[in-house]
């Protein structure tokens, strides 16, 4: 797939997480002392202040926890996109992350749909994105 989306800008923490997501593997943290899950990634955990966070692989699995249909685009480079699915996906592990869904008609998208992670391919990275799960 061309570049058709705003490319990342990984910083020394997020570096992890966009090099898990060029092999296809979605990462959280995880939290070595309290065990919570973490996302986004960050230099200490939100819920015991630790700074022991390890990246470990997410099962890719969720639900639609909120969402909305962009029907102009948010960026330039989205235009062709458009209507798409900007969603809020709260992973089986606990926290929430911001993706978009992709593969089923954004009129059809409703709360609580079972989602699984997949993953565009861009010139230089790739995101994740979900798709309803089977």
């Amino acid at each position: 797939m061309s570049g058709t989306r705003p490319a990342p800008h990984p910083t020394a923490v997020s570096a992890p997480f966009w090099a898990g997501c060029a092999r296809h593997e979605l990462l959280l943290q995880r939290c070595a002392d309290c065990t919570a899950a973490v996302f986004y990634p960050r230099s200490t955990c939100p819920s015991c202040g630790s700074a022991r966070l390890d990246h470990v692989p997410s099962g890719g699995r969720g639900t639609l926890y909120s969402y909305t249909v962009a029907r102009r685009a948010t960026h330039r480079r989205l235009a062709d996109r458009v209507p798409y699915v900007i969603a809020i996906v709260e992973l089986a592990e606990g926290p929430r992350l911001t993706s978009t869904v992709v593969g089923t008609d954004p009129d059809a998208v409703r709360i609580g749909m079972p989602l699984v992670v997949d993953f565009e391919d861009h010139e230089g990275f790739t995101v994740p994105v979900f798709r309803e799960a089977p």
